[in-house]
């Protein structure tokens, strides 16, 4: 790539295809770091972060270690930040954190390891900050300093508004960083309001920076910090002063930078159908104009002349997309019958289809795609939903007591064993009221949380005509840990969903297409189906099966990526928002919120209008709102 085609860029960056490329590329440099400074009998002083994006860094370390003799004995290492106030063996803390993924699987010496503790005396942080400021000037600074990025665009936990000029120093959490944050602590309330962290000074002062985003969801803060003036307001932007700083991104978290949404303003491009889609879509909103309504100049004067003239001219261009456009569009998502299905998304046999729904969660099947679920119900076709996890960490406290004490009352009612049931309650009541957060439930109330999100999804499931027998509860054991971090996926949990497939041997599946969080569940759930599908390549079924991806209650596929729209009336729309409303324990405060503050059913009904009105922007048909799927060619996985 030219100096042209970056010259919107104010940072050096690559962008990776794959999280686990760029992290294992992280990981070889930092290996690489420590040999050299080995091999000139010299010590490597590093600079580490905690959160997901450095887990994939830190188990490729272990591995390199393990395998290659990777030695740590010559590394010394300081953290960027700690929750305050944290003890150090809470699940949050940075401490813990660190010697879970990496300090506990290598060599290096204790004397080398300086964390910021969570738990000091307030009187004693600002000594310690002075103190730990003066050790990295004694060890002769940070030779390389790994870096992820908040949403905001913090480095460590420096707030926007943070000067250029601070150093290791106790700081005040925004509300909105503490939101953030509140799905690792079980709830906004248990975010420590404090944290201590190294200052941008200090952030400056290190040999060599590597900035790390993974994930959609940083997108936008991303394009700020390297495309961006340089402002307190973005702290990260600080960077473009550093004159060693490598921005290691995968595409997700790229695609807002200029060169990756609009490569025809950067320079010449390659224009297959999906970029000409892209740019079409992306002229219409930026002049306000519908698909059918371009000119040629609205073309030349915006950086696409090379389009008008490879395949123009530009009514030729115009029509071609709008066709394309209007042919995703479909009220059949399982296909219609007898009908020409050469121009729509889903053939027309067989007709009805055999479906299995993934939902990762037990409420993402009826928010991501709950009016197409209740189509194809209508539509008569056999329709399965698996939900993959239990999702029973996502359940507050307060709804097991009061389920349970329903459970004390129906004894009553139903005869029986009132004695027990008054057990069973008191004992979750003890448990809760000495409970910390992040602490790991009892097995009877794990299972107790785990009943309730299966009832609702029944419940759901009833509301839209799926039987019950054709509700899936999978509980892939990966997610069974009690706490938020997981287990990485194995093959207990591939055969699971293996005997599923081989059971309904379906014509379609749905599934959640979230790659981009490289630790999230959805991630997870997608990758345990895919290899479930490499491992049944050869079965005689799979070859008449087709996959589609819809997105969950984050964010919304692109529209120039989308192979399926599927068309909701108000009717249908009501319909999908009461299915959601039967997932009563994520009702009116879900306990991992995110930093959106609307909730679930809010969020779905907002994007799926949305998407409605970019369609009716573009010249489509004007409808109540849409939910839109993309394709899968698992098949390409395969060769």
């Amino acid at each position: 790539m030219n100096t042209f085609e970056k010259r919107f860029e104010n940072l050096p960056v690559s962008i990776f295809n794959e999280v686990e490329i760029a992290a294992d590329l992280v990981a070889r440099q930092v290996a690489k770091l420590i040999k050299e400074k080995e091999q000139h009998g010299q010590k490597c002083v590093l600079g580490l972060m905690g959160g997901s994006t450095a887990v994939g860094v830190y188990e490729k370390l272990v591995e390199i270690h393990q395998k290659e003799k990777l030695s740590f004995k010559n590394v010394i290492v300081f953290n960027i930040d700690e929750y305050y106030p944290l003890s150090p063996d809470e699940l949050q803390s940075r401490y813990r954190f660190l010697y879970e993924y990496l300090f506990n699987e290598v060599d290096i010496l204790p004397e080398n390891i300086h964390l910021i503790p969570g738990d000091l005396n307030r009187n004693d942080v600002a000594t310690f900050c002075q103190e730990y400021e003066n050790l990295i000037a004694e060890v002769g600074g940070i030779d390389l300093q790994l870096l992820g990025l908040d949403g905001r665009g913090q480095i460590g936990a420096n707030e926007p508004g943070s000067t250029v000029n601070s150093t290791t120093r106790l700081i005040t959490l925004d509300y909105s960083t503490r939101m953030g944050a509140a799905s690792n602590f079980f709830g906004e309330e248990n975010v420590p309001k404090h944290c201590i962290t190294m200052g941008l000074s200090t952030i400056m002062k290190a040999k060599r920076i590597i900035l790390m985003a993974w994930g959609e969801g940083k997108s936008r803060i991303i394009k700020k910090v390297i495309e961006g003036n340089i402002s307190e307001m973005v702290p990260a932007s600080i960077l473009q002063k550093h004159d060693n700083v490598q921005v290691i991104l995968d595409a997700a978290s790229a695609s807002e930078l200029t060169r990756i949404k609009t490569p025809w303003i950067t320079g010449t491009v390659k224009w297959s159908d999906k970029m000409i889609r892209r740019a079409i879509f992306w002229l219409c909103a930026k002049l306000e104009k519908p698909i059918l309504k371009l000119t040629e100049r609205d073309y030349n004067d915006n950086g696409m002349g090379d389009l008008v003239s490879q395949r123009g001219p530009a009514n030729k261009i115009n029509i071609k997309v709008f066709n394309d456009l209007q042919h995703t569009i479909t009220g059949w998502p399982g296909g219609k019958p007898n009908v020409d299905d050469s121009t729509r998304p889903e053939r027309a046999t067989p007709f009805p289809k055999r479906v299995v729904v993934f939902s990762p969660h037990p409420d993402d099947d009826v928010i991501s795609m709950g009016g197409t679920l209740a189509r194809l119900s209508e539509h008569g076709h056999d329709v399965h939903v698996a939900y993959e996890t239990s999702g029973n960490i996502a359940v507050f406290d307060d709804e097991v007591v009061r389920f349970l004490d329903f459970i004390r009352d129906a004894a009553d009612i139903y005869g029986f064993d009132r004695k027990h049931a008054d057990e069973v309650y008191q004992e979750a009541v003890n448990f809760f009221r000495t409970k910390k957060p992040g602490q790991v439930d009892l097995r009877s109330i794990s299972e107790c949380k785990g009943a309730i999100r299966r009832g609702e999804a029944k419940a759901a499931c009833r509301y839209i005509n799926i039987p019950e027998n054709h509700t899936h509860f999978l509980n892939l054991p990966f997610y069974e840990t009690g706490t938020v971090k997981k287990k990485n996926i194995g093959q207990e949990d591939i055969d699971i969903i293996i005997k599923l497939l081989q059971t309904v041997k379906p014509h379609q599946i749905f599934a959640a297409g979230d790659l981009s969080d490289p630790h999230g569940t959805h991630r997870v759930a997608l990758i345990a189906i895919l290899e479930a599908l490499k491992q049944l390549k050869h079965e005689e079924w799979l070859q008449d099966c087709r996959m589609w991806l819809y997105r969950g209650a984050w964010q919304e596929w692109d529209i120039a990526d989308v192979d399926m729209a599927v068309p909701l009336s108000p009717e249908e729309s009501r319909l999908k928002r009461l299915a959601i409303f039967k997932h009563q324990s994520q009702k009116d405060l879900p306990l991992f919120p995110g930093t959106d503050p609307r909730e679930f059913w809010k969020r779905a009904e907002d994007r799926n209008a949305n998407t409605a009105i970019i369609f009716d922007k573009l010249g489509m048909a004007e409808y109540q709102a849409m939910e839109l799927f993309v394709r899968y060619h698992f098949e390409n996985d395969w060769v």
